[in-house]
This record gives structure tokens, C-alpha cells and sequence, in this order.
């Protein structure tokens, strides 16, 4: 019978070419897994059991956040769970294989915070799509950045992504999201009239959307080999730049773009399923984090008959 290790390595492969997912979940089931198999020094599939399981997650529940300069904590209940879900599907692949080993249903996540939203109000949301009003090709792109992310709901990497043959005369565009699912989001005229803007002003001749623009960039940007497009830190920065600028004390990053576009569909009165498959949630509970700021029946309700015996 093939060792622990040689299985994990089976998985892993699995998990890339049958799965589909990104090299980076790879990467991350990988770090996940070691670290359990490292922990309990077993390499016998059939001697995984429930109290080897519960000595891995008391360790990690007291693990020091070290690594990010914060001895005093400890890792996070949401951070633990990745683990948990790395073992799981580790242990439904042994089960596919007709491995003898503990079943995957015996572990159950540890019960987490509800999520909460970080959110600003409409007012400082408009402020942040015109913080950027100039027309040099910097403030049009920004312009574009934000305007695309409000109408469409898109991640970063997602954004990142977007190469520059977008098609402005269709509302729809058809992006590639979490393990490859393809899905639809649209485009308001808002944001396809900042795109234009923005492109009519390129000269470079890059295949990304987006590109980085700086000082440190050759004048003749574009050259051969040359990789101009944006990264994720570059959006987190322009977001973060374009928020102190309007004047917003909270913490902006692009993903509260995200949130405000949900909020917004939901808010007016969209289906949450239609929501979910907007913004390629998997699951609908992910969808529902949102549904306690939005849901205006239940604000009508309190408004009509809080408090109605007051003198």
C-alpha cells in the first residue's frame, strides 16, 4: 500500500487535473496537509482517527501568530477551518479510492464569528468613484477601476485577469472565476464610458485592461517581453489612495466594492439566487452574509410599529 505521503501527492494531483482547481488551492492543500502529516508522524492511511484529528486541532487552536508579529494570538477559528476542509477532502479522496482510513463526515468544522460587512454609506461611495477626476491616462484608468468593479462585482484576481479585446458594445462580459467556473456579469454605461475613455488613451500595446502606471515605466510602454499588467496589490493600493482622498476614515479595499455592488442588487430588490450566480458564490450561504443589511421589509416593519404606545 502506498505511503501517506505518496497519497497526498496522488491527491494533489487529482485535486489539479481532475478538480481543475488553481495551482495556488493546490499549493495551499498541500501546506495544509503537510503540516497535519508532520504533526501526528503517521503514514498509515487505516491509523487517521478521531483523537489524532482532535491532538492536530487543539495544537493548531493554540499555534502563535508568530509569523505576523503577533505572538500574543492565536490562529483564527476561519483559519483552522482551512485545515480542517484540506483533511476532509483528503480523506473523501482515500474513501473514492477504496482506502481504509477514517471518514470525512467525523470532522466537523469549529463554529465561527457571522461574518460581518465592511461597508460605506452611498454618499462616501460616490465620493470614492469621483475621487479620481482628471484626465490624464492614471485617473481614467482608476475611474475605469472603480466603475468596473461597482457594476460587475468582480474579485480582484478576477479584474487582474481582464484582457484588453473586451467587447464595450455588449452589456455582458464573460469572466473566469474560483476553480475555473466561467460565469456572466454586466456592464453598466457608466462603466463602459470611463473603459472608452480610458482605452482611447492607451499607447502601449499590452493585452491587458489594466496596466501599471508609474514613473518607474519606460515612456514606450509595451515593449517586447514587458509585463504591464496590474496586480492585486496595485488595485488594493489605488482603492486604498482613492478612499483617503474622499475623505473616508474606514478601511476601503476593493472587495467592499464587492460588497456595495451585492448590497446594492439586493437593496433593490434582486433575488438572492440571481445575486449568488453574479458574484459565483458556490454556495448561498456565502450569498446571505448580506441579506440582514438589505433587507428592507424587516426596516419597514420596525419603522410602522416600534414604539407606537408612546404619549
Amino acid at each position: 500500500m502506498a505511503s501517506l505521503k505518496q497519497l497526498k501527492t496522488q491527491f494533489l494531483e487529482y485535486v489539479e487535473i481532475e478538480k481543475g482547481r488553481s495551482l495556488n488551492t493546490v499549493r495551499n492543500y498541500d501546506h495544509y496537509l503537510s503540516r497535519f502529516l508532520d504533526f501526528t508522524k503517521n503514514d498509515n492511511p487505516a491509523n487517521i482517527n478521531d483523537a489524532m484529528v482532535r491532538e492536530f486541532r487543539l495544537w493548531l487552536n493554540r499555534q502563535p501568530l508568530k509569523n505576523l508579529g503577533k505572538p500574543h494570538e492565536t490562529l483564527s477559528r476561519k483559519t483552522q477551518n482551512y485545515y480542517l476542509i484540506a483533511i476532509r477532502a483528503f480523506l473523501k479522496y482515500l474513501a473514492r479510492e477504496e482506502i481504509k482510513t477514517l471518514s470525512a463526515e467525523k470532522i466537523e468544522l469549529a463554529k465561527v464569528q457571522e461574518r460581518s460587512l465592511d461597508l460605506i454609506t452611498n454618499e462616501e461611495l460616490k465620493r470614492l468613484l469621483d475621487a479620481p477626476s482628471g484626465n490624464d491616462l492614471k485617473d481614467l484608468r482608476d475611474r475605469a477601476i472603480l466603475e468596473l468593479l461597482f457594476s460587475t462585482g468582480l474579485r480582484v484576481s478576477e479584474l487582474c485577469s481582464l484582457t484588453r479585446d473586451i467587447n464595450l458594445d455588449s452589456d455582458e462580459l464573460s469572466v473566469r472565476g474560483k476553480g475555473g467556473k466561467v460565469r456572466v456579469v454586466f456592464i453598466s454605461d457608466e462603466a463602459k464610458k470611463f473603459l472608452r475613455q480610458y482605452l482611447s488613451k492607451r499607447k502601449d500595446m499590452d493585452d491587458a485592461l489594466f496596466i501599471k502606471i508609474g514613473k518607474n515605466l519606460p515612456k514606450t510602454m509595451g515593449g517586447k517581453g514587458q509585463n504591464l499588467g496590474v496586480t492585486k496589490r496595485t488595485i488594493e493600493r489605488v482603492v486604498k489612495q482613492l478612499a483617503i482622498k474622499a475623505g473616508i476614515s474606514k478601511k476601503v479595499t476593493p472587495h467592499v466594492m464587492r460588497h456595495m455592488f451585492a448590497t446594492d442588487l439586493l437593496g433593490n430588490g434582486a433575488d438572492l439566487r440571481s445575486v449568488q450566480a453574479i458574484l459565483g458564490h458556490a454556495n448561498i450561504g456565502t450569498t446571505q452574509i448580506y441579506t440582514h443589511v438589505t433587507d428592507k421589509h424587516l426596516r419597514d416593519i420596525h419603522k410602522k410599529f416600534h414604539n407606537k404606545n408612546k404619549v
